[in-house]
């Protein structure tokens, strides 16, 4: 049996130095675990629709998605996750914790005392040293 394919968009938005990341729900998949923000693609969406949806419903913001940085495959016991993280930059409305546990602006130094999915691990060296 083959496992299932979910692709996932995040955004690596960049204010002052610092980065946007959420922490996951305590009742989500991988709980109390930080990321960057962003979602599920749903069947038929554009990464893009995507991210914008995902960004409006968890943060109540709305951004421009920039480039892709990068692609990064992550398996799981069920599931494969393919997550593509986007350059994005923050529209005028400042973000909330409407649909997330917690947010916060990190400085990239400061990712190693924050325990991130593996895929946003991925994502984060991509980001950084890509």
């Amino acid at each position: 049996m083959s496992k299932r394919q979910i692709t996932v968009v995040s955004a690596a938005i960049q204010r002052d130095g610092r980065y946007l990341i959420t922490q996951r729900h305590d009742k989500a998949v991988l709980p109390g675990l930080w990321e960057f923000p962003g979602g599920k693609v749903e069947e038929g969406e554009s990464d893009e629709a995507a991210l914008k949806r995902e960004l409006k419903w968890r943060l109540g913001i709305e951004a421009e998605v920039g480039e892709r940085i990068a692609t990064n495959p992550q398996e799981y016991a069920n599931y494969t996750v393919e997550l593509h993280l986007y350059r994005c930059k923050l529209g005028p409305v400042e973000p909330k914790a409407l649909n997330v546990k917690d947010l916060t602006w990190a400085k990239s130094s400061e990712f190693d005392t924050y325990e991130f999915t593996p895929a946003d691990e991925q994502s984060m060296d991509a980001l950084l040293f890509g």
